[in-house]
């Protein structure tokens, strides 16, 4: 590894116009995002159809979801760590063929046991992938628009979940055994990993911090012929040079330690503050609402029906987060959404009409989905290129935890309250990960630190 960056590379990155291998990188990750996505919004349908079909009670079906959690809590953390260490894009791959195969398998189960077998391999490929692909994307990304950029990566969410959503309502209550299809539909990942692998080129900030220089001058290159020369816009000049150094580390506990060195453990605990909260209430709210308006009494077709129409609000969300994002910067987009959050939940939870079910979910859904986007976008800006994804990791990692428990904790919460409690506690976490979101650095149109 150099012991200088070359600020040259991060610079002509930089100063480039959105063009056409902009988009290709952007469209490749998403789609591996929105396939994610799709995996994640199935379970929450599959969950409510194996109640029904296998007779399970609701802590036997919460493990279906933690079992994934914890796959991807681990997932996380690692795959931030490879990515560091073996490169952005080849990770990326093997994240996607991993989940992908043990979707597909998961087709075939006969009991609860080897399902949760496989969610937990699925989470590990699940986990692993979303980090990386958010820290690939920014690395290319000119920093004017960056942070919305990433947040139309993280909007490739809503296209899966919107998918997971028409196919639970379609196919898992029409079809017998609909819950099988949906898996199988899963296993399209793994053949999409092989065309990732070879159709996207490595990060070239990575590749120079490698001391890669040649395939790192091939890939700034590439880029160059196709888009033509660096932009002249004077915001594209003025505040971008990247931070040049030695790298903040060079080995994989370096890494570890570094994230809580001075420099960076405030940055750090804040991240990992809003992940944790952001993290518990999404999906203690959303792998639950399907199961929630049934157990409520609307049938199983109403209910998805319900979930369908309040997944819709998701793009909307993204758009309006990504506009925001470069005019307001990242703390202040990303805890507005947050307490618009917090007050779509309550009301959510107190809804007694099925108008009001529908708005409240939909406005949920606008807020929450627009945070993840601002999330997403802060979160690589927090580190260095040496260590960009293993705090991206990590504090996607921490954020599994919370996904782990909240499942498990909305049974309880439940039997203890009902959904008025339920959903007033996710609004409490999400008031504390709005605090937390001060607590970040705000890199608007500011080159990343390639040290």
């Amino acid at each position: 590894m150099t012991d200088t960056a070359t600020p040259s590379v991060a610079r002509r990155l930089d100063d480039l116009p959105f063009g056409r291998r902009h988009l290709r990188i952007l469209t490749g990750s998403g789609l591996g995002w929105a396939l994610d996505a799709m995996d994640v919004g199935l379970i929450s349908f599959i969950i409510t159809a194996l109640i029904a079909q296998w007779s399970l009670d609701t802590s036997q079906a919460s493990w279906i979801a933690s079992a994934g959690f914890a796959g991807m809590a681990i997932g996380a953390s690692l795959g931030g760590l490879l990515a560091d260490r073996f490169g952005r894009r080849s990770v990326f791959a093997v994240t996607l063929l991993v989940y992908g195969v043990a979707t597909g398998a998961s087709a075939l189960v006969g009991g609860l046991a080897m399902l949760l077998v496989l969610r937990f391999v699925v989470g590990l490929g699940l986990g692993a992938e979303l980090p990386v692909a958010s820290t690939y994307v920014s690395e290319f990304a000119p920093a004017r628009i960056r942070g919305r950029v990433i947040v139309i990566l993280e909007a490739f969410w809503a296209v899966g979940w919107t998918a997971a959503a028409l196919i639970g309502y379609f196919v898992i209550p029409q079809v017998e055994d609909g819950w099988r299809w949906a898996f199988a539909v899963g296993a399209i990942p793994a053949v999409y990993a092989l065309i990732v692998r070879w159709g996207l080129p490595e990060s070239a900030r990575w590749l120079e911090r490698r001391g890669r220089h040649a395939e790192a001058e091939a890939v700034v290159r590439s880029f160059e012929k196709n888009h033509g020369p660096a932009s002249s816009d004077p915001r594209t000049a003025a505040g971008t040079e990247a931070i040049g150094g030695p790298p903040a580390a060079v080995s994989t506990t370096g890494r570890l330690r570094a994230l809580w060195s001075p420099e960076f453990r405030a940055r750090t605990a804040s991240l990992w503050l809003v992940w944790f909260c952001v993290n518990f209430s999404y999906y203690g709210a959303f792998i639950w609402i399907p199961t929630i308006l049934y157990t409520q009494g609307y049938d199983l077709v109403r209910s998805f029906g319900f979930t369908l129409i309040i997944t819709l609000a998701q793009l909307p969300g993204y758009a309006v987060s990504a506009w925001l994002i470069e005019v307001w910067g990242r703390r202040l987009t990303l805890s507005v959404f947050l307490i618009g959050s917090a007050a779509s939940a309550v009301v959510f939870g107190t809804a007694g009409t099925e108008a009001v079910i529908i708005v409240a979910g939909m406005a949920l859904s606008f807020f929450n989905l627009g945070a993840w986007g601002a999330l997403y976008a802060v979160t690589p800006e927090m580190y260095p290129t040496s260590l960009r994804g293993t705090g991206a990791g990590w504090a996607a990692g921490v954020g599994r935890i919370a996904s782990i428990l909240a499942p498990l904790s909305v049974p309880p919460l439940l039997l203890w309250g009902g959904a008025p409690v339920l959903f007033v506690v996710f609004a409490v976490f999400f008031v504390l990960a709005a605090a937390g979101a001060w607590g970040l650095a705000d890199r608007r149109g500011v080159s990343l630190d390639d040290r």
